[in-house]
């Protein structure tokens, strides 16, 4: 069934019927597309929904936290993001503070209400249009590409001042926990960021394989700051270029210019940074630190090879010669570069880069003399702990490693996150692909959907 599309109808809407604007009830905010007052209230209310969600799970997280186990093991997702900013943490990755997360999630709370104020007046007592009463700079005419452009601008900005706020704590105001600090991670301030393009780019233009990851291999956080500058001043210049130019001639030609077409662009967005994301939660170490997020599938896995060299070192093995039941190395062998790696099953991870085990580490790979005789303390510690916490856990059932019933189903805190953001940045993309395809059929003048004259919602008593 076709659906004709009266773009009159939806351009002069008067109110919030499907008569006024061509959307039923259950389209929620595609009502109020040509109100602005109203769906500005709509939006503010939104984010005061997720700045409530925030503060009151972080509340939570903060009412049962207890400090005799790793951060990791207590099913805790919104207290390791304000650790790794280095609130409330010491050396070794150790919480040794409470009062900052407390902290945090009262002010998220704080600033919920005011949103929520925002988005109650905007959506019932505030003007429907802003435009009509406060002043054309408000506008949402889905049309008119110039004002687009300048809102894209505005939004650019907006994201510009994020990013400066993590170099402006990392560089000032306190530093921000660095897993590679020296003894095993410390909050420390990012004194010399790198400011080299041919390092920051290097990332971007470099192959998702191997032992390069593109952006996800960043390994120190001098280049992860230094990459934020970078992000910022970008943001910054795009902001101002799309503010004050207009789109060209084949911008204009190209785009579909209708608010369900905006949608689908930012939907497309944010799928994105979410698939990225998720490849950051998974592989890097160094920007969700393993002492906060647990061990990634590779460390875990070399953690276990670890351990039992070391293990077997203390009961007289010969690391350097002892050979595995296929003819290989049984705790060390050679990489196909050349380089010595961990022997068995984790030969496969062998270009996983820890803080752990980078100082064991010469100009050929492993070194057999660091392994014999400067193995600290620390290093078999955190080894054994990445050893039984894999991200392989299943919800229900033992994992599938070997090590897993030293901890019997233990959902690891960075498979969960990498889920999440996965499961998020596929739902998106989904929503992008229908939205894009609504907005180019509103372009070309017809709309797919039920018929509105028999949709079961119109003959529906009203819930109260």
């Amino acid at each position: 069934m076709e659906t004709p599309f009266k773009s009159s109808i939806l351009q002069n809407a008067g109110g919030y019927s499907l008569e006024s604007t061509g959307y039923a009830w259950w389209a929620g905010n595609a009502r109020l597309i040509n109100l602005s007052g109203r769906l500005l209230g709509a939006h503010v209310a939104h984010a005061g929904l997720m700045t409530f969600w925030a503060g009151a799970m972080l509340l939570f997280e903060v009412s049962h936290f207890t400090f005799d186990k790793p951060i990791f093991e207590q099913g805790l997702i919104l207290m390791p993001h304000v650790a790794a900013l280095g609130y409330g943490v010491g050396t070794g990755g150790e919480i040794v503070d409470i009062y900052p997360f407390f902290h945090c999630g009262v002010m998220h709370l704080i600033i919920s209400a005011v949103f929520g104020l925002g988005g109650v007046y905007h959506s019932l007592a505030g003007p429907e249009k802003l435009e009509n009463y406060i002043s054309p700079f408000f506008r949402l005419d889905w049309k008119d590409k110039n004002q687009m452009t300048n809102i894209l601008g505005y939004n650019l900005i907006f994201l510009g001042w994020g990013a400066l706020a993590l170099i402006l704590k990392a560089c000032f105001f306190g530093g921000i926990y660095d897993t590679w600090a020296p003894g095993g991670g410390d909050v420390r301030l990012i004194t010399s960021p790198t400011l080299d393009p041919g390092v920051i780019f290097g990332y971007l233009f470099s192959s998702p394989w191997g032992g390069n990851g593109w952006i996800t291999g960043v390994n120190s956080m001098e280049d992860i700051v230094g990459g934020h500058i970078y992000v910022a001043v970008l943001l910054f210049v795009g902001g101002h270029f799309h503010i004050a130019t207009k789109p060209w001639g084949w911008v204009r030609r190209a785009f579909i210019w209708n608010g369900e077409a905006y949608l689908s662009y930012a939907l497309a967005g944010l799928s994105c940074c979410g698939f990225i994301a998720t490849a950051y939660i998974w592989f890097n170490v160094t920007a969700y630190p393993s002492e906060f997020y647990g061990p990634s599938n590779a460390e875990a896995s070399q953690a276990q090879s670890f351990t039992f060299l070391v293990r077997d070192q203390r009961l007289g093995a010969n690391i350097g010669s002892a050979m595995g039941p296929t003819g290989l190395g049984k705790y060390l062998m050679r990489s196909p570069t050349g380089e010595i790696i961990f022997g068995g099953e984790t030969m496969r991870f062998w270009d996983f880069r820890g803080p752990w085990l980078e100082p064991l580490r010469g100009p050929n790979g492993l070194s057999l003399e660091k392994l014999q005789n400067d193995v600290q303390p620390w290093q078999v510690r955190r080894a054994a702990e990445y050893m039984t916490h894999a991200p392989n856990a299943s919800i229900n059932s033992v994992g599938g490693i070997i090590t897993e019933p030293n901890s019997v189903n233990f959902v690891n805190l960075r498979q969960w996150l990498a889920g999440h953001a996965f499961f998020l940045a596929w739902f998106t993309i989904v929503g992008h692909w229908f939205h894009a395809g609504r907005a180019r059929a509103v372009a070309a003048g017809f709309e797919k959907g039920i018929d509105r004259k028999t949709e079961p919602a119109l003959s529906m008593p009203d819930l109260d």
